[in-house]
């Protein structure tokens, strides 16, 4: 404990900062469960528009480029479409729940899709299978796998600072 100034020191869980005033904010750290969380449950949404965008868009014989392009959007649509759904059951309107899912998975919808696409694409052959190729299968899973570790520490951090999920979790 610091004495001399009368503030005592925050607990080694939570950050310190200087706000505006110079007065001082403590902000509890996210834990890797609750990042975990919170990127499976930005996942789920995700994957499902994803895996429609890509399905609709091989089936349809599409060039890889609208493919990637309505699987990106869906997925973002989807994502969204997830907190949507609990933040109006959670009794927001829908234009206040509408901002609230913005701010909340913005940045992880898009790590997440920048992540499991670019894996995609690194595939060889990926990008050309079909619905009935195993590779097309395995290569989508396995970035959403990817995409999945490398946006948990992303949410971690936001919501660490009050951003990301930590938005969604003040209306539960």
């Amino acid at each position: 404990m610091n004495h001399s100034h009368g503030v005592s020191r925050p607990p080694a869980h939570t950050a310190h900062a200087a706000g505006p005033e110079g007065t001082a904010h403590h902000r509890t750290g996210a834990s890797w469960g609750t990042a975990a969380k919170a990127t499976a449950h930005c996942l789920s949404g995700c994957a499902v528009g994803e895996i429609l965008g890509m399905v609709i868009g091989t089936a349809l014989r599409w060039s890889n480029a609208p493919t990637m392009a309505l699987a990106i959007a869906l997925a973002f649509v989807f994502g969204y479409a997830t907190t949507l759904t609990a933040l109006v059951r959670a009794g927001l309107t829908l234009g206040a729940a509408f901002k609230v899912a913005l701010a909340a998975d913005s940045v992880s919808i898009a790590v997440m899709e920048l992540i499991d696409n670019g894996v995609i694409a690194l595939v060889p052959g990926a990008m050309d299978a079909h619905l009935t190729d195993g590779l097309f299968w395995t290569s989508l899973l396995g970035g959403f796998a990817v995409a999945f570790v490398v946006t948990t520490p992303v949410n971690k951090w936001m919501i660490g600072r009050g951003k990301g999920h930590a938005v969604v979790h003040a209306h539960h």
